[in-house]
C-alpha cells in the first residue's frame, strides 16, 4: 500500500525568488536535466507555471525549485514571464515524480501530460458580454421591452450577444441599438469563466437499503479526510452509480474537489445526465470530445478550486486540482484505463497514488473487478463494499450455453437455430433482443479464393479488415484504409475476393434477412462520426426504437436499455485464445457485463451464450454465476505462477525500421542482464512481437518477470542505461503490461 506523503502540497514563503535569482525550471522538452533561469521582474515562486527562452524558441515550463548554478551567470538568460495560472502544487510535483519513477517515464513528458491544455501560455482571451445599462430607450417597442424584461429577471447577470437575443426572442440589432442608447451594456470579460457551481444539498434518488448502508460507508470515508481505497463491488444494474455518487456529495459539502474517471467518452453523456440532476448543474468535462477553448477554461478552473466535479477520461488524472478529495474509478476493470502510447500508464493505479499524495478517498466501482482489486480487497489492503441485487424488481438474468457442436449451422452464418428461436420468441413479444460480438467491421480477413493470399496492411504484419458501411478496408493497427477492391492485388484474379469469418456489421447483415421484419440498430465505434450521433442511436434503442440491437464491446458498458430481455453472444470463445495471462479473467468480466444488459427493469432476462467449449472451466464460471470460486482459481493460478497481482512483470518494446538491429539490440540487453539477475529477475526474449511490425517499424519484445517485493524499477533503470539508441531505434519500458501485442 502507498504511503501517503506527510505534506499536502502547501506553498510557503520561502519557495519565493526575487527578480534575478536563479532558479530551476522544468520543460516540456525533451531534455535530461533541469534548466536554470533568472527569475523575472516581480520573482515567481516554485511551482509557477512560466514562458521560458530556448534557443530561438520560446517554451512552457514550471519554476522546479533553486537554480543549480551550473553555468557562467553570465550566460543566463531570464524567465520570459509568469503565466496567469495558478501554481503547481507541491502534491502534484510529488505526484509526478512518482508517476515518472514508477513508469520509469523521463519529467519532461510527465510535465506534458500535465499541460495538456491549448492556450496555456496565451494571455487571457476576452468575449463581449452585455448587462443591464441605465434608463429607458428613446422609443419602446415591444422587441426591445423583451430585452430590458430579459435583463431585469437576472439582476446583475451578463450574457453572450446570442444568449440575450435568443432568450428575449429578438434580433442582434434589437440588442445593439440598445447598446447604442445605454440602456444595455456591452463589456469585455473573460472567456474562462467559472463554472455552474454544483448543489451538493439537492436530494438524490430514494436508495435501498443495500444502497443507503453502502453510501454510508462511502461518506464515512471521506469524513476522515485521509486516503483510502474501496472497492464498490456491485452486480450489473445494483445501482453503483447512485452509491458513489452520494460519497461525491459529501466531498462536495465539505468543500473539496472531486473526479470521477469513466473508461468510454460514449457513456460520458449519458452519465452527465444524471449528474446535472443529482446536483442542478453539469460538471466539467475532460476527454478528447471537448473543444480546445473548453479544455482551457476546465484546466484553469481546477487549478483554481472552482471547478467541483471533473468528469473525463484517464488524462484527468493529470489536471491541477488544489483540493481533491475524492477519485472514482467507473469500471475500474476496463482494459481502457491503460495507456498504450507514450507515457504507459494504467490510471487504476495512478489515481491510488495520486490520492495516497493528497490524502484523498479513491472508489473502485465495478460489478467484476480486476484480479488486483479483488486481490487488494482480498488482504485487506483495499476497502470493500457489496451490493448483490439489483435496484427494484429487476433480477439477473439467467444464462445458458449453446452448445456450437449440437446446432445444425448453414455455411455462412452465425446466428444458431436456438439463439434465432429465443429471438423470434423476444420480438412477438414487443421485447428488445441484443446478439454481441467482439469484432468490428464485415469481417476480419479478406481472402483470394484463387491464390489464397489474404489481404494484409501495407506497412503492419496485420490483416486488413473490411468495414462494409464505410466501403473500405481498415487496418486496426495504424489505421490506413484503401477502397474495397475487385481484383485481388497478388495474382489480379476478379471476383475471387471472399470476406472470411464475421463482425458486427455482417452479424447485422445476417439478421437483416433472418428478421427482415425486425427494426435493427448496429452499435460500434466504427460507425459513428461523433459522441453525440452515438448518444442519440442508443437514446432511440433505449426508446424502444429498435428491436434487435447488434454490437461490439460498446455495448457492455453501462448502458440501460429497459425493453431489452434477451443477449445472445455469438462467439463465447473468442477471448480464449492466446496466450494472454488475463485471457480467462477478460472473458469472464467482458461476458458477465454483457449478459449484465438483460433484464435491467421489471421483466426477467436471458442470456444465451455459444460456445463450441461449454465444458471449459471458464464458461462453466460465467454460467454457474460463482464469482468468489472464480477469482479464487485465478487467484491461486496466478500465485502458483509468480504473475501479477502476485509477482511482477515489466515489458520492453524495441522499435526499429531495419528488424536486424532491432534484435541485435535485443540481444545485447538480454546478454547483459546483471542488474536483473541480482534481485532474482528473469529475462525472457527477445521475440518478435505477436504483431512484429506497425506502420513500418518492426517490433521486438523482451519480458522481465520478478518477485512481488523485488526492487524492479531500480533494476530496470540500471539496466538500460548503458543504452545508446542509434538511428531510428526506439526502446519503451511498460511496466505492468496489461497487453502483449
Amino acid at each position: 500500500m502507498i504511503k501517503p506523503p506527510e505534506r499536502r502540497g502547501r506553498l510557503s514563503e520561502r519557495d519565493f525568488f526575487d527578480h534575478g535569482a536563479l532558479v530551476a525550471v522544468l520543460t516540456t522538452q525533451p531534455l535530461d536535466r533541469l534548466l536554470d533561469y533568472k527569475a523575472p521582474e516581480g520573482g515567481c515562486m516554485t511551482g509557477a507555471f512560466v514562458e521560458v527562452p530556448l534557443g530561438p524558441r520560446k517554451v512552457l515550463g514550471v519554476v522546479w525549485g533553486p537554480g543549480q548554478g551550473d553555468f557562467d551567470p553570465a550566460r543566463v538568460r531570464s524567465v520570459i514571464r509568469v503565466l496567469d495560472v495558478a501554481p503547481m502544487r507541491d502534491e502534484m510535483k510529488t505526484f509526478l515524480t512518482r508517476a515518472a519513477d514508477y513508469t520509469l517515464t523521463p519529467m519532461p513528458a510527465m510535465l506534458r501530460l500535465a499541460t495538456r491544455a491549448p492556450g496555456l501560455s496565451d494571455p487571457p482571451s476576452m468575449r463581449k458580454v452585455y448587462r443591464r445599462g441605465a434608463g429607458d430607450p428613446d422609443r419602446m417597442t415591444d422587441a426591445r421591452r423583451r430585452v430590458i424584461a430579459a435583463l431585469d429577471d437576472f439582476g446583475s447577470l451578463s450574457f453572450t450577444l446570442k444568449e440575450l437575443a435568443d432568450m428575449a426572442g429578438v434580433t442582434t440589432s434589437v440588442v445593439k441599438g440598445l447598446v447604442k442608447q445605454g440602456v444595455v451594456r456591452e463589456e469585455d470579460s473573460p472567456r474562462d469563466l467559472p463554472l455552474p457551481r454544483l448543489d451538493p444539498a439537492r436530494p438524490g434518488k430514494e436508495l435501498t437499503a443495500d444502497q443507503a448502508a453502502a453510501a454510508r460507508i462511502l461518506c464515512e470515508s471521506i469524513r476522515g479526510e485521509s486516503y483510502g481505497t474501496t472497492l464498490l463491488k456491485g452486480v450489473t444494474g445494483s445501482g453503483k452509480t447512485e452509491v458513489y455518487l452520494e460519497a461525491v456529495a459529501e466531498c462536495l459539502r465539505r468543500g473539496r474537489q472531486a473526479l470521477v474517471l469513466l473508461p468510454e467518452i460514449a457513456l460520458t453523456a449519458e452519465f452527465l445526465t444524471r449528474v446535472q440532476s443529482r446536483f442542478g448543474a453539469l460538471p466539467a468535462e475532460w476527454h478528447s470530445g471537448v473543444t480546445m477553448t473548453e479544455r482551457r477554461r476546465v484546466w484553469k478552473m481546477v487549478g483554481r478550486g472552482e471547478a467541483q466535479l471533473v468528469v473525463g477520461a484517464r488524462s484527468a488524472l493529470f489536471l491541477p486540482f488544489q483540493n481533491l478529495g475524492l477519485i472514482i474509478v467507473d469500471e475500474e476493470h476496463d482494459t481502457s484505463y491503460k495507456q498504450e502510447d507514450g507515457v504507459l500508464y494504467n490510471a487504476r493505479d495512478m489515481a491510488v497514488l495520486r490520492a495516497a499524495i493528497c490524502g484523498a478517498q479513491v472508489v473502485l466501482a465495478s460489478a467484476t473487478p480486476s484480479l488486483e482489486s479483488w486481490a487488494n480487497a482480498q488482504s485487506g489492503k483495499y476497502g470493500m463494499v457489496e451490493l448483490g441485487s439489483r435496484f427494484g424488481p429487476a433480477v439477473m438474468p439467467e444464462m445458458r450455453a449453446i452448445d456450437m457442436r449440437a446446432e445444425k449451422m448453414q455455411a455462412g452464418t452465425w446466428i444458431s437455430p436456438t439463439l434465432r428461436r429465443a429471438v423470434e420468441e423476444r420480438l412477438a413479444r414487443n421485447e428488445q433482443a441484443m446478439l454481441f460480438i467482439n469484432r468490428r467491421g464485415f469481417a476480419p480477413v479478406t481472402l483470394c479464393r484463387a491464390c489464397g493470399q489474404q489481404i494484409a496492411c501495407d506497412h503492419c504484419d496485420s490483416r486488413m479488415v473490411e468495414h462494409r458501411f464505410l466501403k473500405r478496408l481498415m487496418c486496426h493497427q495504424c489505421g490506413e484504409t484503401r477502397p474495397i477492391p475487385t481484383v485481388c492485388p497478388s495474382c489480379g484474379a476478379e471476383d475471387k475476393l471472399a470476406p472470411v469469418g464475421p463482425g458486427v456489421e455482417r452479424l447485422g447483415e445476417e439478421a437483416a434477412q433472418v428478421f427482415p421484419d425486425a427494426r435493427i440498430a448496429v452499435l460500434s465505434s466504427d460507425l459513428f462520426g461523433s459522441a453525440r450521433a452515438l448518444k442519440a442511436e442508443i437514446e432511440k434503442i433505449a426508446a424502444g426504437e429498435a428491436d434487435i440491437v447488434i454490437g461490439t464491446q460498446l455495448v457492455a458498458k453501462g448502458h440501460n436499455f429497459p425493453l431489452l430481455t434477451l443477449v445472445g453472444v455469438i462467439d463465447a470463445d473468442l477471448g480464449l485464445q492466446g496466450a494472454d495471462l488475463r485471457a480467462a479473467e477478460r472473458t469472464f468480466q467482458l461476458m458477465r457485463q454483457v449478459a449484465g444488459r438483460a433484464g435491467r427493469a421489471d421483466k426477467p432476462g436471458t442470456a444465451l451464450l455459444q460456445t463450441f467449449q461449454p465444458e471449459h472451466p471458464v464458461i462453466r464460471a460465467i454460467l454457474s454465476g460463482d464469482e468468489t470460486a472464480f477469482w479464487r482459481t485465478e487467484a491461486a493460478e496466478r500465485d502458483a505462477a509468480g504473475v501479477p497481482p502476485f509477482g511482477r512483470l515489466a515489458g520492453i518494446i524495441l522499435s526499429g525500421p531495419d528488424v536486424a538491429q532491432v534484435f541485435d539490440l535485443g540481444n545485447a540487453l538480454a546478454r547483459n542482464d546483471a542488474p536483473l539477475r541480482a534481485i532474482g529477475a528473469q529475462v525472457f526474449g527477445p521475440a518478435a512481437a505477436p504483431i512484429a511490425r506497425i506502420r513500418g517499424r518492426h517490433r521486438v519484445r523482451l519480458l522481465v518477470k520478478a518477485a512481488k517485493s523485488a526492487p524492479l524499477q531500480d533494476a530496470l533503470a540500471r539496466w538500460i542505461a548503458p543504452v545508446r539508441l542509434k538511428g531510428d531505434l526506439r526502446l519503451s519500458v511498460d511496466i505492468d503490461p496489461q497487453s502483449f501485442y
